[in-house]
């Protein structure tokens, strides 16, 4: 509440490097941000104060997890296989969730092509058909964003040379999916339901789909 900012970035470093990035966002990074939430909501028209908390403390937390898969999980990551790309549908500023995500997977030896929040659909599938992923996960933190037409669309898009070209799965991640998904799961989409459900399924497409 003092917007210490030192002192988060400090508290947030400590917390990634030695628990490591999921139990981190899990233990400590989550449960901080529903707290900040909790007492926004719970202060009426004052809780307005708190809105300048809430964002100090998601960019930071986002700063920890970037800087531990860009530099601390830098020597596991592989040198060679296939990327995961990681967007946000079109309208989805969520990308917090993804930078936890990112960080853990650079942990599990997997590198991370990030494209970010709010990826105009044109350029989602012009960056599925120019790189060969590993796998597609899509973010969805409401049903407003969830887009299950233009989902399908990704994982209807193909890479590769003229006769030998390859689909690539596609991971639906985020609360938005559950109304669309809960009754009928569409085939050619998987729905992960957790971040360890998330790190669970791409580990495994990397020893089912190795780099070519």
């Amino acid at each position: 509440m003092r917007l210490d900012a030192e002192e988060v970035r400090e508290l947030l470093r400590r917390a990634v490097a030695h628990h490591g990035p999921a139990v981190a966002w899990e233990e400590v990074m989550s449960p901080a941000l529903q707290a900040v939430g909790r007492k926004w909501q719970s202060s009426g028209e004052e809780g307005e104060q708190y809105v300048e908390v809430e964002h100090l403390l998601s960019w930071h937390i986002s700063a920890a997890l970037r800087h531990y898969y860009l530099d601390a999980a830098r020597p596991r990551r592989a040198a060679s296989g296939l990327p995961v790309l990681l967007s946000c549908l079109p309208g989805e500023q969520h990308t917090l969730p993804l930078d936890v995500l990112t960080a853990v997977l650079g942990d599990e030896g997997l590198a991370v092509l990030m494209l970010g929040g709010s990826v105009p659909a044109d350029a989602l599938i012009t960056a599925v058909r120019r790189v060969a992923s590993l796998a597609v996960v899509l973010w969805a933190q409401t049903s407003d964003t969830a887009d299950l037409a233009l989902a399908r669309r990704v994982a209807g898009a193909r890479w590769g040379v003229r006769g030998a070209r390859t689909q690539t799965p596609v991971l639906l991640c985020g609360p938005g999916w559950h109304p669309l998904t809960d009754d009928a799961e569409p085939s050619e989409l998987t729905h992960v339901t957790s971040l360890h459900d998330a790190v669970r399924t791409l580990t495994g497409l990397r020893r089912e789909r190795p780099a070519r």
